[in-house]
């Protein structure tokens, strides 16, 4: 049979895109009974109840644009001309008062609980209890089903509301423009991850945060600058949390109020459909759902870890409430790419070695844990579901540690894992002081020696006598593993190895100028980032490469603000 392409008509004006809204968080699942019905919620308190608050953002003062993702637009079927629009720009910077129908003029924040590193917390929350924990500064405005897929549209740094613990509500230009190409920079990676949409600062709305002083090694923040606020709005199939499964799965399981259980059955539901219905039938039991979401959440986020360590990502902060329980890369806060391989790499000062670069297979492990503890209320009389269920949590370990062979195997241009191989390898990175992305691009191109791999060696390593000829066994040794013996099969290698290892990665010290210089009103640096890290695997101009594709210069490293942070506002 014929397959036919469905047509879609572009979207060039708001009026288009309401057409496609439809709210199903907001319409299946139970509003916080305590909430204000006109969505005025701007101050922190308590919620005990509910899966979602109705909350109107606060719009930033004056929203100048600073660019949209071309791609995604594309994708979307939107016409650039709409990210410039004066409606658009005005709901996208936070201001619902004048939408069409049918859009919504009051969005959505939901709440979440706290785990940090497979502990539960509560005292952290600011009443003691954890009803305080939640999206803070994120508010939902739009879900849209475009092109039969279903995006939801949050605004990161749209205002206050109850669970922002007295905070402002706002997100800085720093982070915005962190996370807007971030995102846009990991798709174009193909590791999954929420998307950007716009961005938009204010040309008159500053607020005060704890920041470095000029060339500072400081682990700890030293003074409080003033910065503009600004939003960008992130897109994905839904922004559910295991933070937020958690939160309801406790309450089910100390049944803390009446609807404990069934909010608990009712938001696992809304996962299984936002996230999963290609793979979960709608007409299985409440308990086969359950298992067959615990076996298919454990493949897809043992398959994002690999793929962060595969591009050289560290998350930073690898809470339960910062994993998305579909599976993909959720908020860019202190996180970071490597640049000088080490195990250990931590962007973000209270991060610690848990959430390490390569300790994140195990940080994912503790939040699968609580993801598994989450839904076991909803097993608690069927004995053999329950070990099921226990089974599939004991088998996640073996899981990551097949994907991540797979995943170096495939670095490497090998058919299998090769444990000899790897373990020398990483001594060799670790002893060189190796730039991670450099070094196996280099060796994507089957080189004949080690002089193009020495170009990613810090320091003086290059003229260690000793290194170079370990490494020269090295690549001897991975050579015979490859079987690319003739010329044709090494240019068919190079290109499989060139599809896995990029180029280009976004860099903590390629960012820092392009926020500074966006600051000062000038956003040409965030365009010329945005183009290339949207094409990371590509050759660019010879004067693209001599200014991205090179080593940390020696005296940015330990810089707080480059190196490291210490928070994520």
């Amino acid at each position: 049979m014929q397959e036919t392409k469905q047509t879609y008509k572009t979207i060039n004006r708001l009026d288009d895109l309401a057409l496609l809204a439809d709210y199903s968080l907001m319409d299946t699942l139970n509003s916080d009974p305590d909430a204000k019905a006109n969505g005025i919620d701007h101050f922190p308190r308590e919620v005990f109840s509910g899966h979602y608050v109705p909350v109107i953002p606060t719009p930033i003062e004056s929203p100048l644009y600073i660019t949209h993702s071309k791609k995604f637009f594309a994708e979307l079927g939107f016409s650039d001309a709409l990210a410039t629009s004066e409606d658009f720009v005005r709901l996208f910077s936070g201001d619902t008062s004048q939408l069409p129908e049918p859009l919504r003029k009051i969005g959505w924040a939901t709440g979440y609980a706290l785990s940090i590193y497979g502990t539960e917390y509560y005292e952290q929350c600011p009443f003691k209890t954890g009803n305080g924990y939640g999206d803070g500064r994120a508010i939902s405005i739009l879900e849209a089903v475009i092109k039969g897929k279903r995006w939801e549209m949050q605004l990161k740094g749209g205002g206050r509301t109850p669970y922002c613990r007295g905070a402002d509500g706002r997100a800085v230009l720093r982070l915005s423009v962190r996370e807007f190409l971030a995102q846009e920079h990991m798709h174009a990676l193909g590791v999954p991850t929420s998307r950007s949409l716009s961005l938009y600062v204010s040309q008159s709305e500053k607020v005060r945060r704890p920041w470095f002083l000029n060339d500072s090694h400081s682990r700890d923040p030293e003074v409080m600058i003033e910065e503009a606020v600004a939003i960008t709005t992130r897109v994905a199939p839904s922004f559910l949390r295991v933070g937020q499964l958690e939160l309801f799965g406790r309450r089910a399981r100390k049944n803390e109020h009446p609807k404990a259980m069934q909010e608990l059955e009712m938001i696992v539901l809304h996962l299984i459909e936002r996230e999963y219905s290609d793979v979960i039938d709608t007409n299985l039991t409440i308990e086969q759902k359950v298992l067959l979401l615990a076996r298919e959440f454990c493949n897809r986020l043992t398959s994002l870890v690999a793929d962060w360590i595969r591009i050289g990502y560290t998350q930073g902060n690898f809470n339960s409430d910062n994993c998305a329980a579909g599976g993909f890369t959720l908020d860019y806060g202190p996180f970071g790419f490597i640049d000088m391989f080490d195990p250990k790499y931590q962007p973000w000062t209270g991060g610690g070695v848990h959430f390490s670069f390569l300790n994140q297979p195990q940080a994912a492990q503790r939040n699968f844990n609580m993801f598994c503890i989450a839904l076991k209320p909803l097993l608690e009389s069927h004995e053999s579901e329950l070990r099921e269920l226990e089974a599939i949590k004991d088998e996640f370990s073996t899981v990551m540690q097949s994907k991540i062979e797979q995943m170096w195997a495939s670095k490497l241009g090998l058919e299998t894992f090769n444990v000899t191989l790897f373990n020398e390898l990483v001594k060799l990175m670790i002893e060189t002081h190796i730039d991670y992305t450099i070094f196996f691009r280099e060796l994507s191109s089957v080189p004949d020696d080690i002089s193009a791999l020495t170009k990613s060696f810090y320091g003086d390593s290059k003229h260690d006598e000793t290194i170079l000829e370990s490494w020269s066994e090295w690549l001897e040794m991975w050579k015979s593993l490859t079987n690319a013996t003739t010329e044709e099969s090494r240019k068919e290698l190079s290109l499989e190895m060139k599809r896995v290892n990029p180029k280009y990665t976004l860099r903590e010290w390629f960012l820092v100028p392009a926020y500074k210089e966006a600051q000062r009103g000038d956003f040409t640096l965030i365009k010329e980032l945005q183009e290339i890290m949207s094409d990371p695997y590509a050759e660019h101009s010879s004067e693209i490469e001599e200014k991205y594709y090179r080593k940390k210069p020696s005296e940015l490293f330990d810089i707080a603000g480059i190196s490291h942070i210490s928070c994520s506002s």
